[in-house]
């Protein structure tokens, strides 16, 4: 299975200067195609892990998400996801990104297992996003100190970046290979892994 890159740097420029290195998703769980394909990247510099998510399409939103604010549910809705698992333990982290850049986040124990019932906001996030009629772009800041203290964050650590798109007609996007039956993004056993990119010239 191909690896999540996460491109590192002391800083990170603006997402539309990372074009080059972003990666796209055009077929959804099922393998059938669509248009537009959806665009994502992970960013690394020396404090915080970055997501950008973008996507050239009307997008749905949930109402009650605003930018840089905690939200539950955004998965009723068109959202960017991505889940980041512990090299050596079942603990994965899901983040969720709206377009708007309205977030939410959880982080398990074990396969849908929270490891706090209550679920409180993971500290320190920064999240915005950008939406036109026919497009959308979003940015979210987690910091590392956090990933490394509950999650080992490093270069054995395993991502997988989702999309769940078109809604109400809900379409499921995978980097890591789906697998047979109904959508299901909980699968930490088979998230790809990660190579750190710091070759990379910006």
């Amino acid at each position: 299975m191909k690896a999540v890159e996460i491109i590192s740097a002391e800083v990170l420029p603006k997402f539309e200067k990372l074009e080059p290195y972003h990666s796209s998703l055009s077929s959804d769980w099922f393998g059938q195609s669509f248009s537009p394909p959806a665009h994502y990247l992970f960013g690394m510099d020396r404090d915080h892990l970055h997501f950008f998510a973008s996507r050239n399409s009307h997008a749905v939103i949930h109402p009650e998400s605003r930018p840089g604010e905690f939200q539950a549910e955004l998965w009723k809705y068109d959202v960017a996801e991505f889940f980041l698992r512990a090299p050596d333990s079942n603990h994965y982290l899901e983040f969720n990104l709206a377009p708007n850049g309205g977030w939410w986040s959880c982080l398990f124990k074990e396969t849908l297992v929270p490891v706090e019932e209550n679920n409180p906001p993971l500290p320190g996030v920064i999240a915005s996003g950008e939406v036109a009629p026919d497009s959308w772009n979003a940015h979210a800041k987690i910091p590392l100190s956090f990933l490394r203290e509950h999650l080992d964050f490093g270069p054995d650590s395993m991502l997988n970046a989702t999309f769940i798109l078109n809604s109400p007609e809900q379409i499921f996007l995978t980097a890591g290979a789906p697998a047979p039956g109904k959508p299901n993004f909980h699968r930490p056993d088979d998230f790809p892994g990660v190579r750190i990119r710091s070759d990379v010239t910006l």
